[in-house]
């Protein structure tokens, strides 16, 4: 079933301006996804102009996701999510994934873009046996999520928490590793932490096309080292092969040998 559905109303569509671009549906562009317009299309062209790999990072990212989710359901038996800055429906949405593998998997979005909440509809398409649901704030307020994600969710279960380039939005990295403490203090023993972001220290073309991007007036997004990446996961039993180039995440068998890229993750379970 679906609980606490968003329901996008007149204030909401209103703020959604199609003239100038926006970053979720420029990566919901890179991802071959259907939701942007011609102005997310001429920026998401301008960007791989400069850095035609950012397509693979984004296809990667989300393949990364799709792996993570894969394993917390069929190997660490998880059936709850909790997905902060889960961005514009795609291929293979956290839901998709888990509910494919355990139909009474129970998910909850998190997303403060009203570009987001009008698509909320599609995010809650859930299975019968399974819920979503979604809450729109902003990934700082982290006592608003906790309280509205336990109406869906029973947080003194182990639960995944999903934090999928998201984190590169928060100012500091210091901000942002408290914020990443306090959601997962709030979680039981035997939960986990999934994290990737964009990478510093990789491919020096990613960084000049990112700081352009930043300063185009565009929402920035902050590349963090390898070092800062894996720091999230202080505290957490990080998951072999630790915090990675996502392609070098437990890759499929059957892939092409995979490449290190500007983008890293991992996979940390609470003790």
């Amino acid at each position: 079933m679906t609980e606490n559905p968003a329901k996008p109303g007149p204030t909401e569509h209103h703020r959604i301006d199609t003239s100038v671009p926006h970053s979720a549906r420029i990566w919901n562009y890179w991802l071959g996804g259907k939701d942007n317009h011609p102005v997310d299309k001429a920026a998401g062209d301008a960007y791989t102009d400069v850095f035609p790999g950012i397509v693979t990072i984004a296809r990667s990212s989300r393949a990364f996701l799709a792996r993570n989710i894969t394993y917390l359901v069929a190997e660490a038996g998880i059936r709850q999510f909790l997905d902060i800055g889960t961005g514009l429906p795609s291929a293979d949405n956290t839901h998709q994934v888990a509910q494919r593998i355990a139909p009474t998997a129970r998910i909850v979005y998190v997303d403060k873009d009203p570009t987001v909440l009008a698509h909320a509809r599609t995010l809650l398409h859930s299975t019968p046996e399974g819920a979503t649901a979604y809450i729109d704030a902003d990934l700082l307020d982290t006592d608003r999520i906790l309280d509205a994600a336990a109406q869906t969710l029973d947080l003194s279960r182990p639960t995944a928490l999903i934090l999928s380039n998201i984190l590169g939005h928060v100012a500091t990295h210091e901000q942002a590793r408290r914020t990443v403490t306090a959601l997962m203090d709030a979680l039981p023993s035997g939960s986990h932490l999934s994290v990737n972001d964009g990478s510093a220290g990789i491919d020096p073309v990613f960084e000049r096309a990112q700081a352009a991007y930043n300063e185009s007036g565009a929402v920035p997004y902050n590349l963090r080292t390898v070092e800062e990446i894996t720091s999230y996961f202080d505290g957490l039993e990080l998951l072999a092969p630790g915090v990675v180039s996502v392609p070098l995440w437990r890759p499929d068998p059957a892939a092409p040998a995979p490449q290190v890229i500007g983008e890293h993750g991992g996979l940390g379970r609470k003790p």
